[in-house]
């Protein structure tokens, strides 16, 4: 055997089994990259049904929150015309209230002046009368003094005449 069969035959004896060992990991990775394709297929498969799902689901949500959107535009125009129409019998009833008010301060402003008239009437009256009750206990007084008067000069004249 020459040095270079003995040098390949030591090279085969160290090499060949590391091939070996080399070419089943290999192997093995392979499979488990194979494995793992198989996995990311599976899954791509997955994701792009679920995405169709995903869409079918946002077309009829969308559909009905157009519906929805729809529908509460109708309610709130319906709603805006019925706060509208509130809105104007409630400037009516204002109206009508701001009247009945002045009505009733007219009303008000005559009975007061009526009841200041009458109370006028009678402090003239009660004036009067004041001055008759005077005047009657002045023409008492007088009364009084003119008999005192008179029976002074019946005296006198009796003195006078005796």
């Amino acid at each position: 055997m020459s040095t270079t069969d003995a040098i390949l035959a030591g090279i085969k004896e160290m090499v060949l089994p590391e091939l070996a060992v080399l070419r089943q990991e290999q192997a093995e990775i392979k499979a488990s990259v194979m494995l793992t394709n198989k996995r990311l297929d599976d899954v791509n498969t997955h994701l792009v049904d679920q995405s169709r799902r995903i869409d079918a689901v946002r077309e009829e949500l969308g559909g009905r929150i157009d519906a929805i959107r729809e529908e509460l535009g109708g309610r709130l125009d319906t709603l805006s015309v019925r706060l509208d129409d509130t809105n104007k019998r409630m400037d009516g009833l204002q109206a009508n209230l701001v009247a009945g008010f002045d009505k009733n301060n007219e009303r008000m402003d005559r009975l007061h002046n009526d009841l200041i008239a009458r109370n006028d009437e009678t402090n003239r009256a009660i004036s009067r009368l004041y001055e008759v009750i005077v005047r009657r206990e002045e023409l008492q007084e007088m009364a009084h003094r003119l008999r005192l008067l008179e029976e002074k000069m019946a005296e006198l004249e009796k003195r006078v005449a005796a």
